[in-house]
């Protein structure tokens, strides 16, 4: 499940250190506010024995306007989307976003035009395509020097190297487990890879790229999947599902 809402703004871009930043501090705020029992469990422990954050957003976007290079580009009418798996977290984010008139986005005014409430498709078949509107990231197996040891820092793998396809399945069955859903799912194709993509939410840089991914599995699992995100981070933004 999600909530789309539909902004404007005078801005003509976005700083590119706040594309992703703002959203996971809104939704924090919204669930302090309108299930502050919720936003605290969600804080400390997360779901799973992972302790996943189990909701995502998208950076804003604007179609209509053209692209710029080296710019995040914004103005007129646009979309932001919140998502989750569980519906208490929508629900209260929909309560939020409804009486929200203005979304601070890293010192950028959204102005709200509309909230809608969007359901996941189907995917009666079991099968489904899942596209990325924000990088994906996938963590790899940490590197290591000559005696063995692990290095320090967090290593980002891509769409094409050999550990993507097994580490990016490893962490859709690891947000069905953390639902108590069928783990079941499987990777059947990558149908779009895109260029590295590189975003500083917090402390250093995160590395992914956007792609469409065609999937099997469970039919409650994958609206699951769509409504949570791809990959790790989505938190932070990373990996948002198109809708």
């Amino acid at each position: 499940m999600r909530v789309q809402v539909e902004v404007s703004t005078r801005a003509r871009e976005i700083p590119w250190r706040d594309v992703l930043r703002p959203g996971r501090g809104i939704v924090y705020d919204l669930l302090a506010e309108f299930a502050p029992e919720l936003g605290e469990r969600l804080h400390a422990q997360g779901v799973g024995r992972f302790g996943l954050a189990p909701f995502g957003h998208s950076a804003p976007r604007f179609p209509d306007v053209a692209p710029r290079r080296g710019k995040y580009v914004a103005g007129g009418a646009g979309v932001v989307e919140f998502c989750s798996p569980l519906p208490e977290v929508v629900e209260a984010l929909a309560a939020g976003l409804g009486r929200t008139r203005v979304l601070d986005w890293g010192g950028v005014a959204l102005q709200k035009q509309s909230v809608h409430a969007i359901a996941p498709p189907a995917f009666a078949d079991g099968q489904g395509v899942l596209r990325a509107v924000t990088p994906v990231l996938v963590k790899g197996p940490r590197r290591r020097d000559a005696q063995g040891m692990p290095l320090r820092g967090q290593r980002w793998i891509l769409p094409g190297e050999p550990e993507w396809e097994v580490y990016f399945l490893r962490n859709l069955r690891r947000k069905a487990e953390a639902l108590d859903l069928d783990s079941d799912v499987e990777l059947d194709g990558i149908l779009r890879a895109g260029p590295r993509q590189s975003y500083a939410v917090g402390q250093g840089a995160k590395i992914g790229a956007e792609v469409d991914v065609a999937l099997s599995g469970n039919p409650e699992t994958l609206r699951a999947l769509w409504s949570w995100g791809l990959g790790a981070a989505t938190s932070a933004g990373f990996g948002a599902v198109a809708a």
